[in-house]
Order: structure tokens, then C-alpha cells, then sequence
């Protein structure tokens, strides 16, 4: 079992390039890959995802790669397109004297104009660098997964701890269940008595029929086997080496809808009292599975 949130880093080198990689990943419903690429390798970002996406089953993930030269070669040469340069001063100018404003022009306003400025670096192959970048990513991912294999383990343990606690209040709930036809047996025979109607004997056809009536309507035999089964499911989920956090969240939800019924059918303040035991622990199972892949 993996959680879904994690953080890992990778480095690597080629061609005079160093890339970092950077993943992080939080809780969600669905998987989502979102990748920020330096322009340069832009056309990478298909076969990232696609890395990415073969790792990570469930939740938000977000990675970041940054491409960095070294310095000495960063800053070897910078060039001026006298052209770009000259152009933009036409244009600006057109634009002051169209406009009645003043021509103001200053030489670090046209610097700071896009294309005037160029370096003398050598254009960046995207596909030569995958080999490099794929190394990167795969260290990060490795951390990101140790990561989130770590805090699945202390979410299994909280997971197994509530389980048990379920199964020991399902457990008194089935224990009371046969004894609540026999109360509702006693308190009918009280309130004929009470209202002075004679008490029909246990043979009576009519008593029989209320008795058996009840004893229908408030059976939950089929709550409480699904209810175990579910359990013994979870048991699987929390052992499973496959992402589990989708099929976790189906079964706490099957788990609410029976012990809802128990509370419903059962008509009985002791059983009511464990059904509020029940939920209290799914509620915290709920929020729980939401963190797991």
C-alpha cells in the first residue's frame, strides 16, 4: 500500500547539460500529470508524462525539470541583432509620432526588447538529452515512490487498527441481535398487560404473527455476512502490493450503506449505540483511504 503524496529529486548529465528533475505528488481522485519544461525540450513533455504515468496510479502529480550549462560557457558570448534592434526603433518611433507623444527611446529599453539580446550558446537537442533526462526523472520517481511507500506502511497500521476495532463492535452487535426478538417479545406482553388486555398465550396465532412479523423486519443475518465480507476484503487491500486506494474507497462506502441499515432495522438502543461506534471508526477509515493509492 502507497500513500499518495511524496517528494523525490534526480540529477543527471550530457552534452554539457545538467538536468535536475523534480516530482512531488498529492492526493486525488484520478491521476493527473502535469510536467514544466524548459522551452528547449518542450517536445519532451509527451514521453515525461508517459513515465511518469507508468509509476503512478493515483493522485496529483507535478514534476519540474530545469536544464542548466556551466558557466564558463553560459556566458561566453552575447550577441546584439542590430536588426531586430533597428526595426523596433522604426516601429517605436511611428508609433510616439502617430501618437503626439515624446520619442524617449533609451538603449536599455530596445535591450530589454525580445530577440535584440542573443546568446552565442549552441541550440539544445531535445532527443539527444532524453537518454539523460529519463535517468533524472527515474531518480526522482524512486524517491517520490520510496517516499510514498513509506507513509502507506503508517496508513496500512492505522487502517488495520480500525478494522480490528470494527470487527469487535460487529462482533457485540451480532452477539445483542438475537436477544432483541426476545426483548420485543417481553415489552409486548408488558403493554397488554398494561392496558389490561388479556395476555394470549404463546401458542397464540395472532401473538405468533407480530412476533415473526418483527423478527423479519429487523433480521440483519445479510448485513452483518456482508459485513465481514467487506472486512476480509480490506484485509486483502491492506497486504496488496497493487494500488488499492479506488477499490478501499468502494468498500468503506459498501460498509456505510449496511451498517446504516443495521441502524434501521435493528429497533434496538443498544444496537443503535454500536451502529454510532461503527460510523465514528468508517468516517476516520474514509478520510484515510482518500491519502492512499
Amino acid at each position: 500500500m502507497k500513500s499518495m503524496t511524496g517528494y523525490g529529486r534526480g540529477d543527471s548529465s550530457a552534452k554539457g547539460v545538467q538536468l535536475t528533475a523534480e516530482i512531488s505528488s498529492v492526493n486525488r481522485r484520478q491521476v493527473e500529470v502535469a510536467v514544466s519544461l524548459p522551452s528547449e525540450l518542450d517536445s519532451l513533455e509527451s514521453d515525461l508524462r508517459k513515465i511518469v504515468l507508468a509509476s503512478v496510479a493515483r493522485g496529483r502529480v507535478s514534476g519540474k525539470v530545469t536544464l542548466q550549462r556551466p558557466s564558463e560557457k553560459a556566458s561566453r558570448s552575447i550577441q546584439v541583432n542590430e536588426a531586430q534592434a533597428e526595426a523596433y526603433k522604426k516601429a517605436l518611433a511611428k508609433l510616439a509620432d502617430g501618437m503626439g507623444l515624446q520619442n524617449d527611446l533609451s538603449l536599455e529599453t530596445i535591450l530589454r526588447l525580445p530577440g535584440v539580446m542573443e546568446t552565442g550558446e549552441e541550440a539544445v537537442d531535445p532527443v539527444a538529452l532524453l537518454p539523460a533526462l529519463r535517468r533524472a526523472l527515474g531518480q526522482a520517481l524512486g524517491q517520490l515512490q520510496e517516499m510514498r511507500a513509506k507513509e502507506g506502511a503508517n496508513l496500512g497500521r492505522d487502517l488495520a487498527k480500525r478494522l480490528a476495532s470494527l470487527r469487535r463492535i460487529t462482533k457485540r452487535v451480532a452477539n445483542r441481535a438475537p436477544k432483541v426478538v426476545e426483548h420485543h417479545r417481553s415489552r409486548l406482553l408488558e403493554r397488554l398487560a398494561k392496558v389490561e388486555i388479556e395476555v394470549p398465550n404463546a401458542d397464540d396465532e395472532r401473538f405468533l404473527r407480530e412476533v415473526v412479523y418483527f423478527t423479519d423486519r429487523s433480521d440483519i443475518t445479510e448485513e452483518l455476512t456482508r459485513l465481514e465480507s467487506h472486512f476480509d476484503q480490506v484485509d486483502g487491500c491492506l497486504v496488496s502490493k497493487e494500488p488499492v486506494g479506488r477499490k478501499l474507497d468502494f468498500l468503506a462506502q459498501e460498509m456505510f450503506r449496511e451498517v446504516n441499515t443495521i441502524g434501521s432495522k435493528a429497533n434496538d438502543s443498544e444496537i443503535s449505540k454500536e451502529v454510532v461506534l461503527l460510523k465514528t471508526e468508517l468516517e476516520k477509515i474514509r478520510e484515510q483511504v482518500q491519502n492512499v493509492e
